[in-house]
């Protein structure tokens, strides 16, 4: 399998080799990727990530391109992975651990709630500020898929899994970068069993 120098060009290309997905198709969904390098300027690397996740859409199903971008997560250990495992150790039942879970910052953002549909909605920001920013590719100057933010999403996931000792599926209920900046990354899971 070919090696990007932008790290996160190369884990997708990774991830969509580990998930099945044909060489044939890989090489279409990371057309270009080679020419975006370490030093390319932030816009350019969000371009090419926009087309990307463009192309992952159109070739993909959706449960294939959701678990490639979930397994793209980054910050799984350290503090915030201390953090999952001490909510985990609250006890208690799931409001308790909940409750813990919406404290820690660092792991979860702005806050964890309980719906009244039995999901979790987890957001990063409060609703209603004036403009919102991704954390990840700040630099984007037109919408991006939300196919990309299941990275985020895979993140919380695995944290929040940790925490509640619950299996979660995750939706990515709205996007900062998909949304052109208008609305918060949030997030809604539903306990799989």
């Amino acid at each position: 399998m070919r090696k990007y120098e932008y790290g996160r060009i190369d884990v997708l290309a990774r991830k969509l080799g580990e998930a099945g997905v044909v060489s044939e198709t890989i090489e279409a969904i990371m057309e270009g990727g080679e020419r975006v390098l370490r030093g390319t300027s932030p816009e350019k690397k969000a371009e090419w990530m926009r087309e990307c996740m463009a192309r992952m859409d159109s070739l993909l199903e959706q449960k294939t391109k959701r678990s490639v971008r979930e397994s793209c997560a980054c910050c799984l250990g350290g503090k915030r992975l201390e953090m999952s495992k001490a909510i985990a150790r609250v006890g208690g039942g799931l409001a308790e651990r909940i409750a813990a879970a919406n404290q820690a910052r660092l792991v979860f953002g702005n806050s964890v709630e309980m719906q009244e549909d039995g999901r979790i909605l987890v957001r990063f920001a409060p609703e209603g500020l004036p403009e919102y920013k991704c954390g990840c590719m700040p630099k984007s100057r037109k919408p991006v898929s939300k196919t990309y933010c299941y990275c985020c999403g895979g993140h919380v996931k695995h944290h929040l899994q940790i925490a509640l000792g619950e299996n979660l599926e995750c939706e990515v209920r709205s996007s900062a970068l998909s949304s052109g900046g208008r609305r918060p990354c949030s997030f809604l899971f539903t306990i799989s069993g």
